[in-house]
């Protein structure tokens, strides 16, 4: 009777996860369908709105901003896919700035926090941005890669606070005290036992 229930209940639960996640697909897609559009150049290769006043492109799009539209427009002009576009624009967009600003301050100043923390940030809202407009999950290995190129350039010769061991008689008091209080706890459960007061 049990092996029947258990049976019965992974199958009925097999079935539900089966059936929630189904609807819930089916509800996702029909949230995240992204319009097709298709993008058009002037002369001047800059992207002019379609006759309806919206920017059009042949892959989807983070959102209809301007910057968004001409990011997917930059990719789509030189027949890049997004994946291989994303090292170019971090680059032009957001590296550039950043190094020229981290170029224009003292390399003593790169250390301190307060000097660094708004371009920092910059940088980091910069590539989360593209990354939303391309469609591209953020972070990403490429955005690791470049935070570990850039600490790697200007914050290597900062200081660190490394953590270091204990002075040693506190390591000891730490050590010791367990180790003493088993011996006793050990003979108090003993002693309790053999004086036939279990129920304490």
């Amino acid at each position: 009777m049990t092996v029947t229930r258990l049976v019965f209940s992974g199958c009925f639960a097999a079935l539900l996860i089966w059936g929630c996640t189904t609807v819930v697909c089916l509800v996702d897609e029909k949230v995240t369908v992204q319009p097709t559009t298709t993008a058009v150049y002037n002369s001047t290769q800059t992207m002019i709105p379609d006759v309806t006043g919206q920017s059009s492109l042949p892959f989807a799009c983070g959102n209809n901003s301007h910057q968004c539209v001409h990011l997917c427009g930059f990719c789509h002009y030189n027949n890049i896919p997004t994946m291989e576009c994303l090292p170019s624009l971090y680059d032009h967009l957001c590296l550039n700035k950043f190094e020229t600003a981290m170029n224009s301050l003292n390399s003593s100043e790169w250390c301190i926090w307060g000097n660094v923390n708004s371009l920092y940030s910059n940088l980091s809202h910069c590539t989360e941005e593209i990354s939303d407009c391309l469609l591209i999950p953020w972070p990403n290995p490429l955005v690791e890669m470049t935070f570990v190129d850039i600490h790697s350039r200007f914050f290597q010769d900062c200081p660190t606070e490394e953590l270091s061991d204990p002075p040693p008689a506190i390591v000891l008091a730490l050590v010791i005290t367990p180790i003493c209080l088993i011996p006793v706890m050990v003979s108090l459960v003993v002693l309790k036992t053999k004086n036939g007061d279990g129920s304490s």
